[in-house]
């Protein structure tokens, strides 16, 4: 099989979750975190880096081929007014041409199945273009169904998906840990601004008003918001009642992406060192990823149409 953008190779643990035995995982891949995680865990995937590097037409007649582009380029996270880099809402950008190269891989590598996601909050627009490009309308998907994560994507599969399940009913109590040193209490620039929400409490810490998402804290028994790309130990915090909260650490992150337990704990550098990751980059991997359990039951229609 081929993966594009494979990241921390969330769809290879998805194929294990569904009991699909792969005989040849091929991925690309240009983040150094990102492979180091894939590397510790998935030792014999056959690495090609850069999607740009290839016509993809050696990998003709896999079985599979699965990718999700970089989705910042099309995110309405770009329309908020401290974003670096303005949205694309059209065919003209890089996120299209990223998105081409697995255009290009399906057509020169001719999979019996393609899966393929991005950010639900791209433009109507592209979304189009994209259909008219692979064939097929998109499956909106959200990833609370499966986990204490509301994360709306959509996926572009010829794989004969069936109806979704039920809400397996997964709160943001149920994905936490016991850990002390991430406990915290309020203080006065918590107290003297905070506000109760429907999803969340928030609070100004930095007398700038009240639109960051950092100076949020979410609720034991809901759902919690998409994991982020980065700056996830600020932005992630739960409150406990009282006065008393919780920042969030990596194991919980990866529970509301449906990864193992300390998957991202370990990488594997390219000599061959095994190194523990930084915290920092184990949020950043997490939040460039997918929910696993969401691919895993995509996957499982192989298996029942085979």
């Amino acid at each position: 099989m081929l993966s594009l953008f494979d990241g921390i190779s969330c769809g290879r643990v998805a194929l294990d979750r569904a009991n699909i035995k792969v005989k040849e995982y091929n991925a690309f891949e240009i983040d150094e975190n990102a492979i180091k995680i894939s590397r510790y865990n998935y030792p014999n995937i056959k690495r090609y880096g850069d999607v740009f590097s290839t016509d993809f037409t050696e990998f003709s007649g896999v079985n599979l081929l699965i990718g999700g582009s970089p989705c910042q380029f099309w995110s309405k996270a770009k329309c908020n007014k401290t974003a670096k880099l303005k949205r694309e809402i059209d065919t003209d950008g890089e996120g299209w041409k990223l998105f081409q190269k697995f255009v290009e891989a399906k057509k020169n590598s001719n999979p019996k199945y393609f899966l393929y996601e991005n950010n639900y909050g791209m433009s109507d627009d592209i979304q189009d273009a994209i259909s008219d490009e692979l064939g097929v309308k998109p499956i909106l998907i959200n990833s609370q169904i499966f986990s204490a994560q509301r994360r709306k994507r959509l996926y572009w599969t010829n794989i004969p998906v069936g109806k979704l399940p039920e809400d397996k009913g997964i709160l943001v109590k149920d994905v936490l840990c016991k850990d002390e040193d991430l406990i915290k209490y309020f203080d006065d620039r918590i107290r003297n601004t905070m506000i109760k929400c429907e999803n969340y409490i928030k609070y100004d810490l930095g007398g700038k008003g009240h639109y960051s998402q950092q100076d949020r804290m979410y609720f034991l028994d809901k759902k919690a918001p998409t994991v982020p790309r980065c700056r996830t130990e600020t932005k992630f915090n739960v409150w406990l009642g009282g006065e008393k909260y919780k920042k969030t650490c990596p194991i919980e992150i990866e529970r509301l992406q449906t990864l193992p337990d300390n998957y991202t704990e370990y990488g594997i550098d390219g000599n061959g060192v095994v190194k523990k990751m930084p915290k920092t980059r184990r949020f950043e991997a997490i939040g460039n990823g997918w929910t696993v359990d969401v691919i895993a039951w995509i996957f499982e229609s192989i298996k029942q149409n085979n």
